[in-house]
């Protein structure tokens, strides 16, 4: 796990070392333990490491083949790399390091661009062909791992966190209206945009080759995955499918184990977590786990429900791991906003700054934290959204009904009002509605079934959702020299769940219950208690390792008691901030559409906790970068 930078002049500058290590250095949180830079006249590698494999000198970066010919500098884990190892040794190659970056630069060697479909992990890479003078870039099936790229009048740049490019000086930061767009409309971003006007994010399960010639030059972006969400494994006996996914579970965990530092786990309430500090417990005696608890003295209604360190805490005794805790409050929120927003910099999903501060935790016990995520995308722990577009007439009116779904902040009836008037009519132009069908459209199922238009809404929600959740929890576990691994998105674990039948992870298809995505956390109460569903499959599985209590209990989210908090003990923080017509945001947002919208939270009429937080975010977001 490090972070990685890259400079590639086509027009063939030569790369300046000094401006190089600035790249490098900005992101030094990834990668405190060492660095290392690379440049042949107007290519240059920069890296941080974080040493997690084989900690000697043999493992620094950026790293080349015996004849020079190949270099690459890599971030990420590739956890099946000792089994293509043994296969490249019967080929003839030879190893000097105990590390993963050799196997995949050696793999590269042998197979070139389709080395990558050998790889069960988590990365982001990018390796110079100096015979051939190609620059090839790759990031990992599910995008676990970031990388962005800047191309403009014969620049091309890359790395693991945006912040590298303000060190180059010809990088200019303008906020990309079509992202912010989709921000304001989705609290996320779903195409290949960031805010930073001219970056890109390499798709996930994609690859990149840059290729010079004596004149121009090409850059061909190739997609070697995607998710698939079929019903096409059909067993008589659903014991077939929960032995399966039990043996799949333990292996994607102890796979993912293998480190020369030591490994803690997340544990909150939930079943996802508990399951993987269980199997984890059983390898590690006093095994490091961590909670994120919060002070509900201040919070009211179904916000009082959220704090669940007295769960946690009874997994950690039945476990026996080595416990330990963080308690936030309101103000804890606001001292961090600055720092976060600077190390998050891609603005994605909801308040996160709980996420922040139990990276914080673990990172002064463990440099490798286990990760839940990916459990609920896979499984389907969100019927409430599902079964919002179940019962349909065609593929438009599909889309039309979860499209209103999804946005999660601000309506397209309302942009005009919301966005200034030299903004607007850049808005009219990008029309999200076509962002969100462009997704959908990318899978070539035939939409007949109930069951057919939940495996549709489940490729969305990976392509998107879980993407916003995946960057974030780079971005925040890194910031603290955390590495967090995720196993349930290993490879086999995934491509087996993509194939079981909807009706093992969901019931109830033909019955529709509205809820409101801005109620926070036991929103899902309602549901849970009307339908008794999501991830069925999956929580008869986990009984194998946590209490059965814990896997009929309603699916939690983690978050704090925010809608309280937002019109109680920070309300006079977010006022100052928001409230101020000099806020940055109203060179953009119109004031008076946005103190309405916040005044009917502070009074109770609408919950508005994601927008105040999207608010908060894009202000700090202002204030950092421009």
């Amino acid at each position: 796990m490090c972070g990685i930078v890259g400079i590639f002049h086509l027009n063939k500058k030569p790369v300046s070392y000094p401006i190089l290590k600035k790249m490098t250095d900005i992101i030094v949180h990834r990668g405190p333990d060492g660095e290392g830079h690379w440049i042949d006249k107007n290519i240059g590698f920069g890296h941080r490491r974080l040493s997690i494999i084989d900690l000697s000198p043999s493992g620094n970066q950026p790293m080349q083949t015996t004849d020079g010919n190949f270099i690459i500098t890599y971030n990420g884990e590739v956890y099946n790399f000792n089994e293509i190892k043994i296969i490249l040794e019967a080929k003839g190659y030879s190893f000097y390091s105990q590390t993963d970056t050799e196997v995949i630069l050696k793999s590269f060697q042998e197979w070139g661009s389709k080395c990558v479909e050998k790889f069960n992990g988590m990365f982001a890479f990018a390796i110079w062909n100096k015979q051939k003078q190609e620059l090839f870039l790759a990031r990992d099936r599910y995008g676990i791992k970031p990388l962005y790229y800047f191309h403009h009048d014969g620049i091309f740049l890359f790395a693991s966190e945006i912040k590298s490019f303000l060190e180059y000086p010809e990088f200019n930061v303008k906020v990309n209206i079509k992202a912010l767009n989709e921000y304001f409309s989705f609290q996320n971003i779903f195409s290949d945009y960031t805010l930073f006007d001219g970056v890109k994010t390499l798709p996930a399960g994609h690859t990149m080759l840059v290729k010079t010639k004596t004149t121009s030059h090409q850059i061909l972006m190739k997609k070697y995955w995607d998710w698939d969400f079929k019903d096409i494994e059909h067993f008589s006996d659903e014991r077939i499918y929960t032995n399966e996914i039990s043996a799949l579970f333990e292996n994607a965990v102890n796979r993912q184990l293998i480190s020369d530092v030591e490994i803690g786990s997340y544990l909150s309430g939930g079943i996802d977590s508990g399951g993987i500090s269980c199997i984890a417990s059983k390898n590690f005696k006093n095994l490091k786990t961590f909670t994120c608890g919060f002070d509900l003295s201040s919070a009211s209604g179904l916000e009082l429900a959220f704090d669940e360190r007295k769960k946690a805490e009874y997994l950690s005794n039945i476990y026996k791991t080595e416990h330990y805790e963080v308690v936030l409050k309101a103000g804890d929120m606001e001292r961090i906003m600055p720092k976060l927003i600077w190390h998050l910099e891609d603005l994605r999903v909801g308040q996160c700054y709980p996420n922040f501060y139990v990276s914080k935790l673990a990172s002064k016990f463990v440099k490798v934290a286990l990760s839940g995520a990916g459990g609920d995308e896979i499984f389907g722990g969100y019927p409430w959204r599902y079964y919002r577009a179940v019962i349909n007439d065609n593929f438009d009116d599909y889309t039309d009904k979860y499209y209103k779904y999804w946005l999660r902040l601000i309506p397209d009836s309302m942009k005009s009002n919301f966005y200034q008037p030299d903004i607007y009519p850049q808005i009219l132009e990008y029309q999200t509605k076509d962002v969100f069908k462009n997704i959908l459209k990318n899978t070539n199922h035939n939409l007949q079934s109930p069951e057919d238009y939940i495996n549709h809404s489940l490729y969305l929600e990976t392509k998107t959702f879980l993407q916003g959740l995946l960057t974030v929890e780079d971005k925040l576990s890194m910031a603290h020299s955390l590495e967090t691994r995720v196993p349930f998105l290993d490879n086999d674990l995934v491509d087996f769940a993509m194939k079981i039948p909807v009706k093992y992870k969901l019931k109830n298809l033909q019955k529709v219950i509205k809820m409101n995505e801005n109620e926070a956390g036991r929103k899902k109460l309602k549901y849970f208690q009307k339908t008794n569903d999501g991830k069925i499959i999956l929580r008869k599985v986990l009984k194998k390792y946590v209490p059965d209590s814990y896997t009929a209990d309603i699916k939690q989210g983690f978050s704090a008691p925010d809608a309280s908090w937002f019109k109680g003990e920070s309300i006079d923080y977010i006022k100052d901030l928001l409230l101020n017509n000099k806020a940055k945001i109203y060179d953009y947002l119109q004031p008076k559409k946005v103190h309405e919208l916040m005044s009917e939270h502070f009074s109770g009429k609408k919950n508005r906790r994601l927008l105040i937080w999207s608010l908060l975010s894009f202000e700090w977001w202002l204030k950092n970068f421009q």
